[in-house]
């Protein structure tokens, strides 16, 4: 039976290659993820990576290799992210044109 109607209702898992960056110096705290090869993310996509170095020492950067499962998000769940993110991009904003010195 053929099912690949179904694919943009249900959720996918793709395993792919990532890159994985790590920072801890005085200027910066950081750690990046890139997954190599041409995919896309979409809203709600999740990733985890497989054996993700958790730490390194102060004053390195490191830059690592590893595999990423990729868990697509199902078409309920990518129209519910993007809704939720819409609103949710709102609370970011504060503008405020009160004069604070007034108090």
């Amino acid at each position: 039976m053929n099912t690949d109607w179904l694919f943009p209702l249900t959720r996918q898992t793709i395993d792919a290659p990532c890159t994985i960056e790590i920072g801890h110096t005085a200027e910066s705290l950081f750690a990046h993820v890139e997954i190599d090869g041409d995919f896309e993310m979409r809203p709600g996509d999740r990733v985890l990576v497989q054996n993700a170095p958790t730490e390194t020492p102060f004053g390195y950067r490191i830059a690592v290799s590893r595999r990423a499962t990729i868990i697509r998000a199902g078409l309920i769940e990518r129209i519910w992210t993007r809704l939720c993110g819409n609103f949710e991009i709102n609370e970011l904003y504060d503008v405020s044109f009160t004069n604070r010195r007034a108090l």
